[in-house]
Formats: structure tokens, sequence, C-alpha cells
């Protein structure tokens, strides 16, 4: 599967090996929106910032707005409170403000750009006029290696108040990104920089393919006069009024789902099926409501062996609609204690038989697992996301064992369930869901029968080892 082939195809159709780089701008093109924003609201609402610091934030960034100073000098006017303030204050602030905001804003098909340029072997560096505790922690997240930034001036572990020159702005873009060029031994005529601002003209001049993403007025004025390919991005950012009537659509449809599941219950004698129908029947509609086009590979092993422990990765708060989509009937699943006092879903799955697991307690966790063992033994199956809570990150976390120990003692195979793309329509943190292709790979069935607890840690490896296949594949 290849998601977001047209707009990768000229960087799959070129050449490969570092000697290309591919140079990419933070804010609007990474991602959506400003992450000196989110930065500056993290520390003003936590109460890191003091009077003094926002007055000279909000006049450096009013000079530099209106023009009369440069970046250095608006940098110098920020910067200049932070005198004295270790430099593990920052950093853990700007970790705090990956968590909870930027990764979510990331945009799906940047992110797909940058994975193309490395999987032909570029040289990929973030530019941007943001400072390293903005951007490395979205460089981590997308693998990328080199970060060209602002730097601020640190002694012994503390800032001094004052900037590195040159600043990674304008001309400052074109002189970093030259000294890599340098020191790396890149091919500017061949390599690529993608960008929002018609401010990094000096670098966009110099390489063989300038990219405007997200263009600003002046960017695209620029592009349209030098004919340069423009690309729009809507997929992060502000939702627009069709993708708020899409989430209440895909939401609300699990009530006449439930009407319809009840009265089939009820017409039936058996809550099982009762449930079975609304869950089936929510599934698809939530899905197609949202917008959301999952494509399945190996659906045949959804069904092979039942009931099974279906593992999945967990990336969104739309992967329990997706895999609902898929099960469709004859399952429960374990969830986190929290969503039992959800108002709509709490009720829902506990009459379907939802485990509820205190995840801060292991004594409490482990016990009450013991009905989703019953259920396995009694022709039911089970979806888990081995890695407990979700990460709203593509990478894979680590597997916990609670999933596999049930397979064991229930004797029932483990079918791995391989989620791609589900952030795409939900990030992390996000309420509103966006059209997007999900791509979902079933592999094939795993016997459990032959595992024994002192073998149980290789067997969670060799399950994990399945699922970063496929998602690197």
């Amino acid at each position: 599967m290849a998601l977001h082939a047209k707009l990768t195809r000229e960087i799959r159709n070129g050449p490969r090996g570092p000697k290309v780089a591919a140079f990419f701008d933070l804010d609007q093109t990474l991602l959506a929106g400003f992450s000196a924003t989110s930065f500056f609201r993290e520390r003003l609402l936590s109460g890191r910032m003091s009077p003094r610091e926002l007055g000279e934030s909000v006049l450096g960034a009013l000079s530099f707005e209106l023009g009369r100073t440069g970046f250095s000098g608006f940098m110098a006017a920020a910067t200049s409170a932070y005198r004295g303030t270790q430099e593990a204050v920052l950093e853990e602030i700007g970790e705090t403000v990956f968590r909870q905001d930027l990764i979510g804003e990331i945009y799906p098909e940047s992110r797909a750009l940058v994975r193309a340029h490395q999987e032909m072997g570029h040289t990929v560096a973030v530019v941007s006029s943001a400072t390293r505790y903005q951007v490395e922690p979205v460089a981590r997240e997308l693998g990328i290696e080199h970060v060209l930034c602002t730097r601020l001036q640190v002694e012994d572990g503390v800032f001094t108040g004052r900037v590195e020159h040159p600043s990674c702005y304008g001309q400052g873009k074109a002189i970093l990104a030259g000294e890599l060029a340098e020191e790396l031994d890149l091919d500017l005529a061949s390599s690529w920089f993608y960008t929002d601002s018609d401010e990094d003209l000096p670098l966009l001049e110099i390489v063989g393919h300038p990219r405007p993403l997200n263009p600003n007025r002046g960017l695209a004025r620029v592009a349209r006069e030098r004919g340069w390919p423009v690309r729009q991005f809507h997929s992060r950012g502000t939702p627009g009024v069709a993708d708020l009537v899409r989430t209440v659509f895909a939401y609300g449809s699990v009530l006449p789902s439930a009407a319809i599941g009840l009265t089939a219950g009820v017409m039936s004698g058996s809550r099982r099926e009762g449930f079975n129908v609304m869950g089936s029947l929510w599934g698809d509609l939530a899905i197609s409501l949202a917008g959301v086009d999952v494509r399945v590979e190996g659906e045949e092993n959804l069904w092979r062996q039942r009931p099974a422990v279906f593992l999945f990765n967990h990336q969104s708060g739309l992967d329990a609609m997706v895999i609902i989509k898929l099960l469709r009937r004859d399952m429960t699943g374990v969830a986190k204690k929290e969503l039992r006092q959800n108002p709509i879903f709490g009720p829902i799955f506990a009459i379907g038989g939802v485990a509820f697991i205190d995840r801060s307690d292991t004594k409490k966790a482990i016990e009450a697992l013991a009905p989703a063992v019953e259920a396995l033994r009694q022709g039911l199956s089970l979806a888990v996301a081995p890695e407990g809570t979700r990460s709203g990150s593509v990478r894979l976390g680590p597997f916990k064992k609670g999933a596999f120990h049930i397979a064991m003692q229930a004797g029932v195979p483990i079918v791995p369930i391989v989620l791609r793309n589900t952030v795409d329509a939900l990030p992390n943190h996000g309420v509103v869901l966006r059209p997007a292709t999900v791509e979902v790979v079933v592999l094939p069935p795993i016997d459990t029968s032959g595992w024994t607890r002192e073998g149980l840690a290789d067997e969670v490896k060799a399950v994990r080892d399945l699922y970063l296949e496929v998602l690197e594949g």
C-alpha cells in the first residue's frame, strides 16, 4: 500500500543518495500553525513567564511586525529575559508542548514527503528560525537527523540572554544550509527546499527544487512568476464547516445504531446479538460519515480463527471505530477505566462486556482482565492495544504483556492488526474528524499453544517486530 503516491512521485523518480538534500521549514510547512505560539501559551499558562518577560516578548514581536527591528533584534528582545535560566527548563517545556500540541499539528502530507526523501537515501534537515526546543522534538518524531535553527547562547547549562549568529532566518538559512552542504558534500543543485514564506527566498534560490508549501501571499506571487509548483495542505489547522458536520454525524450515529441494536436484541432475545448489530452498524456509519476510507490487506485473517485476541497499534481515538468496523461481531475489548465515565461510550462498552482497567494499579488491572479470559473461553474475541494508552505518534511504543498472557490462558491465537494513518483523520488530543485514507494490514493468526511464561518476552518481541516490519515497509 502506498499513500500520497502522487505527492511523492517526483521524489521517487529522481536521483537517490545522500548527496541530495531535502530541507524543510517548520511552521506552516511541517506543522500547521506556529510552534512559537504554542510555546508562548504553555509558558504563559503554566506561570513560568514573568510580567517583565511577557512585556518584553510582546514589545519585541510588535516591533518586528512593524518593521522597526530585524529578526535578530526581535530574538534578542525575546530571549534576554531567559538570562540566568537553566536550559533544562526550556527543554522540558519543549517536550510538553510537543506532546500536548505540536504532534497533532504535523501535516500527514509533509510526513509523507519526509519519508519519501528518507527512503531515497536523501539527507533530510529542518531549517527553521525557531529554537531547538521547538524544532528537535518534531525532528525526532519524523526521524530527521539534521536540525538547523536559531540557537540561544548557553554557558554551563544556563542561558546568557544572547543569540548565536547567524540566526536561522532569511539569508541566515541559506548560510547555514550552505555550511551543511559543504560539510556533507551535498549537491544543492539537485536538492529540495519546502517552505511557506517569501522570507526564505535566499535558500529557495540556491536549490534545484524550490517547493512552496502553503505559501504566504509574497511567496505565492514569486512562485507564479517563476513557475514553481505550489501545494496547499488542509489536513491540519482550523477545521472547516464540512469537517465539523462530518464529526457531529459520525459521533452522533452511535445513538441510532444503539437504538437499532437494542431493538434487535429485544426481538431476538439475545443481548449479544443486539450488541453485534449495534457495533457493526455504528462502525460502518461512523467511518463513512467521517469521510474515512479504510483499505484492508489480509482481511481474510479477521475470520480464519475465532475466538482470538486481536492486537492493534494505538495511534488515535479513531482506532476504536476502525476496529469495531473490522471485527463486526462477537467481540469485546479492554479499555482504561476513565472511559467508563464517558456518557455515551461508557454504558455501551459496559453492556458489551469491555474490561475497564486501572493502569496505575497493576494488581487491580490483572484482576480486571479475568472476565476477558472468560469471554474468550465462551467464544468472544478480544481487541487489545498492547501499547496501552495511545501515543498520538506513528512510532510504535513498547508492548505490554497482558494481552499475550490472556491469549495463553484462554488457549486462543493472536491476530496482529497493523493500523496506518489513523492519526491523519484524528490526531492526538483531537476531536474533529477529517477525511483520510487509513491503511490496515491484518497478519495471519499466531498460535500461542506452545508458548511458555519463561519465553513470553521473546514471543512479545517477535510479534512487535512484525508490526515494525509492516509500518516501516
